[in-house]
Order: structure tokens, then sequence, then C-alpha cells
């Protein structure tokens, strides 16, 4: 506890930051559907966030050096705020692409001040439990975020005004923070070409995977819409998803861990496969039946990037982490960008459960490349292979969150 509270006000501020992002992004579906929006025009909303947010990945640096940490921090949450109520005031298809492609670039800017923040404040003893309870903070804010979605109709514009405020009471712990300004935030390294030589299985897993959650992320809650959920049940289907992902993420690591990856890997996309064409099949309208049938994908689904990142760490080594995991955690999101797109234009052809033919689609493409590289790569040895460690494949992760990862001080 003792070194949890010098970063209080840190935590305060990325908790209310990931809360409006966690309520913000289940809003805009759920209203653009309301309105009447098509389903590739959510879809395309999807997409523009993925592009603000890798884009800002890449910036924020150097917006960061020439503000400062507070200022920047600070613009970024106000920005924020502002596209939130915008949101409320102008509603049109190509307003809300444009401004959650900003909303994106702001949200990604303003997690990396707070998370270079963080990772300066952590010493060699405390990282590992720093970066576990920013990792809980991280999960807890964005699925209590999502869960006020019952407070308030989707349809009225409250919740747009309480995502603004949310992002306004993320600016108040940083700015009174007595914590002293962070070294320059870590600029993003990009070697694809190196993440392929290394690991062509990672490689091709990172960008499927992307394509795979940026597809369930940004239109599982029209699934859920027209399986007849109210907005609460909605939440807790995006958020057990997630949470069973987590749940799921140490015990397929740890078979993993004793036998080659790829097959584990293989094994797990194959599956979740199937619990997606399960849904599609059962189209299930019951609550209780849908949250159990979502929970099974998302603890077969989740996973994999863990699984990924694991295996290409395995071939580079320790002195290579930041590299190799910047790489992909770059190709991850371009596979984000291309996921929710994707699976709209094919949900407006076959209906919701389009969206289930997409991430199957990846998940079969997945396991029939890492199935083949078997054969043309022998596994690495058991006593080369590092142990599992969980990585998180949400769209609110960033280089700096590569950086606060104990493994990239080893």
């Amino acid at each position: 506890m003792k070194n949890v509270l010098p970063l209080a006000a840190l935590l305060t501020s990325a908790a209310f930051l990931l809360a409006a992002n966690g309520l913000h992004g289940l809003l805009l579906p759920l209203r653009a559907n309301s309105e009447g929006f098509s389903t590739t025009e959510i879809g395309l909303m999807g997409t523009g966030w993925a592009v603000g947010f890798v884009l800002s990945s890449i910036l924020t640096p150097r917006l960061v050096r020439r503000a400062g940490h507070i200022r920047a921090f600070a613009a970024f949450a106000a920005t924020a705020a502002i596209i939130a109520l915008v949101n409320a005031m102008v509603v049109s298809p190509v307003a809300w692409m444009i401004l959650r492609g900003c909303s994106g670039f702001m949200m990604a800017g303003g997690m990396m001040v707070v998370e270079s923040w963080l990772n300066e404040r952590a010493t060699n003893e405390t990282r590992g439990s720093v970066f576990s309870i920013y990792m809980s903070v991280n999960f807890a804010s964005i699925t209590g975020g999502q869960l006020l979605v019952a407070a308030e109709n989707p349809s009225n514009d409250i919740l747009f005004m309480v995502s603004a405020i949310l992002f306004c009471l993320a600016v108040l712990p940083t700015a009174l923070s007595r914590a002293p300004t962070p070294k320059p935030l870590t600029r993003v390294r990009l070697d694809l070409r190196q993440v392929f030589r290394y690991s062509p299985v990672a490689f091709v897993s990172a960008v499927l995977i992307g394509v795979i959650n940026g597809a369930f992320g940004s239109l599982g809650p029209i699934f859920g819409v027209a399986s007849g959920l109210p907005a609460f049940m909605i939440a807790l289907m995006m958020g057990g998803a997630i949470m069973a992902g987590a749940v799921t993420q140490i015990p397929i690591g740890r078979l993993s861990d004793n036998t080659d990856r790829r097959y584990v890997l293989a094994g797990g996309a194959i599956c979740a496969s199937l619990a997606g064409a399960m849904i599609v099949s059962l189209q299930p309208t019951d609550p209780t039946q849908i949250l159990i049938l979502t929970a099974v994908y998302g603890a077969l689904t989740y996973p994999l990037y863990s699984l990924a990142v694991a295996h290409a760490n395995d071939f580079a080594g320790s002195n290579d982490f930041v590299a190799m995991s910047g790489g992909m955690l770059m190709l991850y999101g371009i596979g984000t960008m291309i996921g929710p797109t994707a699976a709209s234009l094919v949900m407006e052809r076959l209906g919701p459960s389009g969206l289930f033919a997409v991430t199957g689609s990846a998940h079969f493409v997945m396991a029939a490349y890492a199935i083949y590289r078997t054969i043309r790569r022998a596994p690495v040895s058991e006593e080369l292979r590092g142990a599992f460690k969980g990585v998180p494949a949400q769209k609110a992760i960033t280089p700096e969150t590569v950086a606060m990862d104990p493994r990239a001080q080893d």
C-alpha cells in the first residue's frame, strides 16, 4: 500500500479517463444505432478511433516534449470532453467518424502521459506491483464506465455530458499533483521486418487478432441490440467477454509453456471460431444465454494476443522486448483499423451474424497459418522458452504500457 499511495493522484486520473472512455465508447454505437446510422457507418467510426489512436501513439511524444506533461494531459482530456459534447450537438455520421478519430488521438495521448509518469515513479522493486495495479485500474474503470450506460436512455444527451464530466475530472488529480515531471515519452520504434523475421506467426497473428478484437469491440454492441439486449446487459456482455479472457490467460499460457505455442495458438483460434459459430447457429435471445456464450467466446479469443507476443519473445530475447512488443502493438493497431469496417460491410449483407463470420474467418486463417509454420520451422526448445506472462489486448494499450511492463527492465 505504501508503494501505491504516492501514485494515487496519477491512478485516479487514469481511472477517470478510462471510465470516460468506456462510457463514451459504448454510448456512441448505441446512440448511432438509435439514430438510424448504418452498420457500415458505425464500423467506420470504430476504424476512425483506431486510426487516431495509432497516430497518437507515434506523434504524442513530440507533442509532450513541446508542451510539457501537465499541459499536454490537460489539453488531451479537455479536448476529449469537448468532443463528447459536440457528439451530442452534431448528430451526423460523417461528423461522428471524424470526431471518433480525434477521440482516439486524445485518448492515446492522455494515457501515454499518465503511463510515462507512473513508469518514472516506479522502482525496480515496485514495478511489478505498480503494473499489476494499473492493469486492474484499467480494466475496472473501462468496465465501470460502460456500466454507466444503464443510468440513462442512450437516446438522451445526458450520458454525453457525464462522459465530458469524467474527462474533466481526470485533469484535476494530475494538475494538482506534486509529483516531479517525468522524462520524455518513449518514441515508438517500428521495425516490422524484424518482427516478421523473428516470428512470422506472431506477425500475422497480431494483425488478425487486431481485426477480431477491433470488430467485436466496435460492433459487439450492435449485435447486442439486434439480440434484444438492453443497454445494461450489453455493457455486461462486453465487459464479461474481456473478464473471461483475463481469467483464462494464465491457464492457457501455462499450457503453452510446456508445448509448441503455435499449437496452443491454433487450438485457441479454432475453438474461438467454433464459439462464434455456435452463437450464430443458436441465435440466442435469452440474456443469460447470450452472456454465457459471449463469455466463452471472450475466454478463448482474448488470450490469443498474449500467446502471439510470448511466441515472438521466445525468438527475440529479453533485450528486444520493448522493440518487439512495440512492433506487435503497431500490427495489432493496423488490424483494429481493418476489423470494424470489414465486419460492418459483412453485417450489412448477412445481418448481425456477419460479425462472427468475419471474426471466425480471421480465427481460421490464424490457426491454419500457425499449423503450417510448424512444418516449416522447429519449435523453440523448452530450455530457451520464456515463461508466459499475460499481455492485455484492449484498445487502450499504448507503447508506454509496454515500457511499464517489468520485462522491459530485464
